[in-house]
């Protein structure tokens, strides 16, 4: 196990060219779970390549437990990757593969038979010892190069997308075993994935990138309830967020957003006091589960009258949608309370659980300090391309 830290990485393919990784900054403590997400694109997996020693750095500096091993090989660096593809050697059986780099690390048969056996009985592979990769399943192919990747024993394992090649169900079952692993193993773990279920359910901490830069590094939770700006905020959550276009007012003192269905009014104040905010573009955000039926009897918070326009039931939820502004809002309800098309609702809002970005810029407004934000006017232009 070890503490991984990149200081002020950068990678750039040429002269002249953009760079693919932009002054990189991320530590994790020894024994946790690191997840980059982020779009097809983004520069995680340019990232990763870079730690394993696959990729050269252009500057900055890779350290593990202090020490410096940017300019190490990647056989000197006692990292494990597991790649998309597997990786598997195909005239190998299952026991061969996971065995390779012990033999080449020239360990005893003996010591290297007790390890094929200690990682087969860990992965539940015991049975597949003798099988070869064209006859195992996605889900087998995978936990053989995850078994390769245990048998070393590594500082640091790095997982390159590993559940991408396999179906809905699956993922989700190997998932839950990836998270029980590392609960076991408790070493030090950099995962790549494009999928943001996967990044808020496995990581200790999580990086999302874009365009080569970190918008925003914290624990799950920092990251879903206090986005440092608008592509964070949108591509963090499952729906994602909804986003309401318009501009603040004050009134006695106070900011309100005013909200109109079609059917009703609603002022929604704010507890922000800054000013200047008024009379000014911005965009609401407001997550689908803080959108609530309003009690029969009032508790003071802000409700609005609206009409259910579609519905789609997930099974354990409702996805409710009505329009406020113009713009297509989603809201999570329970399915006994879920609605009929055109149906209207009585919906409430807690103020509390708003969330304001600058309409011009993307920047969060208000927004809590975390440990590090880029925010990036490229960010509206995706928001308004939706």
């Amino acid at each position: 196990m070890a503490t991984l830290e990149l200081r002020n990485v950068n990678k750039s393919y040429g002269k002249g060219l953009p760079d693919t990784l932009k002054n990189i900054e991320l530590k994790i403590n020894d024994g946790e779970f690191l997840i980059l997400v982020g779009p097809s694109g983004c520069g995680k997996s340019t990232l990763m390549n870079c730690i394993a020693g696959l990729e050269t750095i252009s500057g900055g500096a890779i350290l593990v437990d202090d020490a410096d091993i940017s300019g190490m090989s990647p056989k000197d660096r006692d990292i494990a990757m597991v790649f998309q593809s597997y990786a598997l050697y195909p005239t190998m059986n299952v026991r061969d593969n996971i065995a390779f780099g012990l033999k080449i690390r020239k360990m005893s048969a003996e010591a290297i038979e007790e390890e094929v056996a200690r990682v087969a009985k860990l992965l539940q592979i015991e049975h597949l010892l003798t099988r070869k990769p064209g006859q195992l399943s996605g889900g087998q192919q995978q936990r053989v190069a995850m078994g390769r990747a245990l048998a070393r024993r590594p500082k640091i394992y790095l997982f390159d997308e590993p559940l991408s090649n396999l179906d809905a169900k699956l993922r989700v079952e190997m998932r839950t075993e990836m998270k029980l692993m590392h609960q076991r193993l408790k070493t030090t773990t950099v995962y790549v994935t494009h999928d943001q279920i996967e990044a808020m359910t496995l990581g200790d901490k999580v990086a999302v990138m874009k365009d080569g830069i970190i918008q925003q590094f914290g624990t799950p939770k920092q990251i879903y309830n206090d986005p440092a700006n608008l592509f964070v905020a949108s591509f963090i959550g499952s729906p994602p967020m909804n986003f309401i276009p318009l501009r603040l007012q004050r009134r006695e003192g106070r900011l309100l957003a005013l909200l109109d269905s079609g059917q009703a009014r609603c002022e929604l104040p704010l507890g922000m006091q800054d000013a200047g905010l008024e009379d000014r573009d911005v965009i609401v955000g407001i997550r689908a589960e803080q959108i609530v039926l309003a009690p029969a009897e009032p508790n003071g918070l802000p409700t609005i009258r609206a009409e259910a326009q579609v519905i789609e039931p997930t099974g354990p939820d409702t996805l409710v949608f009505v329009n406020l502004n113009g713009s297509k809002v989603c809201c999570r309800m329970a399915p006994d309370d879920a609605p009929l098309v055109g149906q209207s609702l009585n919906l409430q809002f807690d103020p509390a659980k708003v969330l304001l970005f600058d309409a011009n810029t993307g920047e969060r407004l208000g927004a809590m300090s975390s440990p590090q934000t880029h925010g990036r006017a490229d960010n509206v232009a995706q928001f308004k391309g939706r």
